[in-house]
């Protein structure tokens, strides 16, 4: 009996002790053991951290001293960074003396939560001194950056190099074709960032290769037919393939052929929505990858980041006032006429456009830059229109663009501006003077569809008269066509914004790109 009992005895302590202690003792153990392996797949995670840290993309952008080929760069230069990709900028050390802003991120070169900043400037010494006027003597200033200029590039790059910098690629102009022998030297691959539209490369790369196909350049009206765009006529063609083009810039139109070769990519900063076939044209023969629109992204519904705010080359400061009047305006009612920081009009141009902008009893916004010795406005003219029109010498283009009283925008052309203008949905009256300013004019009418061109006959040498200005802005505010053309406005402002978003087109292509110059770290 009593030895019954205590076997019972024995084996309820087994049961009610021992083996909850055991139960304790093992799920404490396993406990530890958890612990003990998350500590070592943080520590891994750390270390890859660290490693990768190590192995950060750096890539050098070089860029003119153009706020055509600037803003694109810089533009570009963000998205790169919003990637992870840390960008060095180098640009001619005069610069900072003709632009505002620029050296915003040299000086607040790190994030207000004092991570350091993925962008950084440097500068190189294009050979001449910072007096020289560069503008009046683009040839001169050309020729010194071919000599001076690559060779202070390359020892600027030893230098970096030998502060920890070595870079994955070089993305250069090719209005710079020096830059891609240096980045060949320094056995960094290369790649263009193409600040104009497809159709422009697709026009010069076809032209290079093969000249012959071309149509005698000395009548402006011959035409040419090229695959995937509409029929041009030679006056329609950029101007550097003209006879009248100067000889500088034809010795980069003759270099563009044998750069091409050296380099990897082709980065273009219009949208594959935009120009696809045009850009489907170009892929068996040098494909190029779309990753615009390289513009603000305020025109593309986003808030800039905080370290890149003022990181943009302007070369006047922008009139702030002008968004203010335009507060007081009705819904799609302004006239916005802006012609860029190089357009120089002769007195009977500005004449004509004064009077068209009165003529059509429209509120309008004019921007004209000072000219040394150039053009006035008429005597009277903004006592007549202190009503309805405001001038000003320059303004925040992005912000005018996407205010809701502007109806349309009267245009150079220039690439920069006819991106900007697409991407904010503004339908376009086109006035081009040279450069690719008149086959971007082409693309706006028959490719883009979102604006009109003005039409200049021969014998007014160029001048559109004060009639044609007028008429090309009431077929674009009231024409039959009005109301087609602003829809394509916005149809091609919804693809570019797509085009920019995790899986969009651009982003796909920059994504790329990215993945192959990691590829390339040595």
């Amino acid at each position: 009996m009593y030895k019954f009992t205590a076997i019972i005895s024995t084996k309820s302590c087994v049961n009610h002790i021992i083996l909850p202690l055991i139960l304790v003792l093992f799920l404490r153990q396993s406990y530890l053991l958890f612990l003990s392996l998350i500590s070592i797949l943080l520590n891994v995670i750390s270390q890859k951290k660290m490693s990768s840290s190590k192995k950060m993309i750096n890539v050098l952008m070089v860029s003119p001293t153009l706020q055509g080929h600037l803003n694109p760069t810089l533009n570009f230069a963000k998205r790169l960074a919003s990637k992870g990709v840390h960008v060095t900028l180098a640009i001619p050390e005069e610069t900072p003396h003709r632009f505002q802003n620029l050296n915003t991120q040299e000086t607040n070169s790190h994030h207000h939560n004092n991570n350091p900043s993925k962008i950084q400037l440097e500068y190189f010494s294009d050979g001449l001194s910072i007096d020289h006027d560069r503008s009046k003597d683009p040839a001169t200033f050309i020729a010194s950056l071919e000599t001076k200029g690559a060779e202070n590039l390359s020892n600027l790059m030893t230098h970096l190099k030998k502060n920890d910098r070595s870079f994955s690629c070089l993305i250069t102009s090719l209005f710079m074709p020096w830059s891609v022998d240096v980045a060949v030297s320094h056995g960094i691959p290369c790649a263009v960032l193409w600040p104009q539209a497809s159709a422009l490369f697709s026009i010069y790369y076809r032209y290079v290769c093969n000249a012959n196909h071309f149509p005698n350049m000395e009548n402006p009206n011959e035409t040419l037919q090229l695959p995937s765009l509409p029929m041009l006529r030679v006056r329609e063609l950029p101007s550097i393939l003209l006879p009248s083009c100067p000889p500088y810039l034809k010795k980069l139109l003759m270099d563009f052929k044998p750069i091409l070769d050296k380099v990897k990519w082709i980065l273009g900063s219009s949208v594959y929505e935009f120009e696809e076939e045009i850009l489907n044209s170009m892929a068996s023969l040098r494909p190029i990858l779309t990753i615009g629109p390289l513009v603000s992204p305020y025109l593309l519904g986003q808030k800039e980041s905080e370290d890149s705010d003022d990181l943009t080359a302007n070369l006047l400061r922008p009139e702030d006032s002008c968004l203010q009047w335009l507060n007081d305006k009705a819904t799609s009612s302004v006239i916005y006429v802006a012609f860029g920081s190089l357009m120089e009009f002769s007195q009977k141009q500005m004449d004509n456009i004064a009077t068209a902008l009165k003529n059509t009893k429209k509120p309008f916004l004019w921007v004209i830059t000072p000219q040394k010795g150039g053009a006035e406005l008429p005597q009277g003219f903004l006592e007549e229109i202190k009503e309805r029109g405001l001038v000003v010498t320059w303004c925040p283009q992005a912000k005018v663009l996407m205010h809701p009283a502007v109806a349309c925008f009267v245009s150079h052309c220039g690439w920069n501006s006819t991106l900007e203008a697409v991407t904010a949905g503004i339908p376009i009256v086109a006035l081009p003077n040279w450069l690719d300013q008149p086959t971007n004019a082409k693309l706006v009418e028959d490719v883009f569809k979102t604006g009109v061109r003005m039409r200049i006959g021969e014998e007014e040498d160029g001048v559109a008269s004060a009639e044609e200005v007028e008429r090309s802005i009431t077929e674009v505010m009231e024409g039959p066509m009005a109301e087609e053309i602003k829809m394509r406005a916005v149809g091609l402002k919804e693809a570019a914004r797509k085009a920019m978003v995790d899986g969009g087109s651009s982003d796909r292509n920059i994504n790329r790109f990215v993945t192959e110059i990691s590829g390339k770290f040595t």
